[in-house]
């Protein structure tokens, strides 16, 4: 149904239980998605195993018994898109979380996107 919220509810639950690792079914918005949240430090590493049938294996970062990642939220869904302009993007936490566009030059944290000036759909916030 929504590939987005299935990888967003799989490293939550994964992080809520301490798991060190995840593997979900591989498309291109997910590992970009993947990748920018690696890029931020909410992740420690992420792969792409196999050839024919591809998944996406996820390492979490734990700080002890605690996750990184306290709270991910999916904003837009099939259902109801969420479309913002560039100085509409929220602030996640005051700053201490991050939103994830969808532009025309690729998935980019509320910040650069704002940097940039380009809006587009608000996917999700990290915290």
């Amino acid at each position: 149904m929504d590939p987005i919220a299935n990888l967003l509810t799989s490293i939550r639950n994964a992080s809520q239980a301490l798991k060190p690792e995840i593997v979900v079914p591989h498309s291109k918005i997910k590992e970009s998605a993947t990748k920018l949240l690696k890029e931020e430090g909410y992740l420690d590493s992420f792969n792409v195993e196999g050839d024919v049938k591809r998944n996406l294996r996820i390492k979490l970062k734990f700080h002890g018994r605690k996750g990184v990642i306290t709270g991910i939220k999916r904003v837009s869904r099939p259902g109801l898109r969420n479309y913002t302009a560039a100085k509409d993007i929220p602030l996640v936490l005051g700053g201490m979380g991050i939103a994830v566009v969808s532009t025309p030059q690729g998935l980019m944290t509320g910040h650069d996107a704002r940097r940039h000036n380009v809006g587009g759909e608000l996917l999700f916030k990290v915290w």
